[in-house]
């Protein structure tokens, strides 16, 4: 998707967003500082999730 700061050449994003679709998501990252790994839970951020949760006080 991206290589030393720009889109890659000829990236099709259609397979992607079939990907992230799915229940988990892998995303790789290469910043040169050597090997490391991470997991990281997160929740559901869509509009409907925002306007739910948006749409009163505590």
């Amino acid at each position: 998707m991206a290589r030393e700061g720009g889109v890659v050449p000829g990236y099709d994003e259609t397979p992607v967003v079939a990907h992230m679709k799915g229940r988990e998501v892998m995303i790789e990252v290469n910043i040169g500082l050597g090997r490391g790994k991470a997991t990281v839970w997160t929740c559901d951020l869509t509009h409907g999730y925002i306007d739910i949760n948006g749409s009163y006080r505590s």
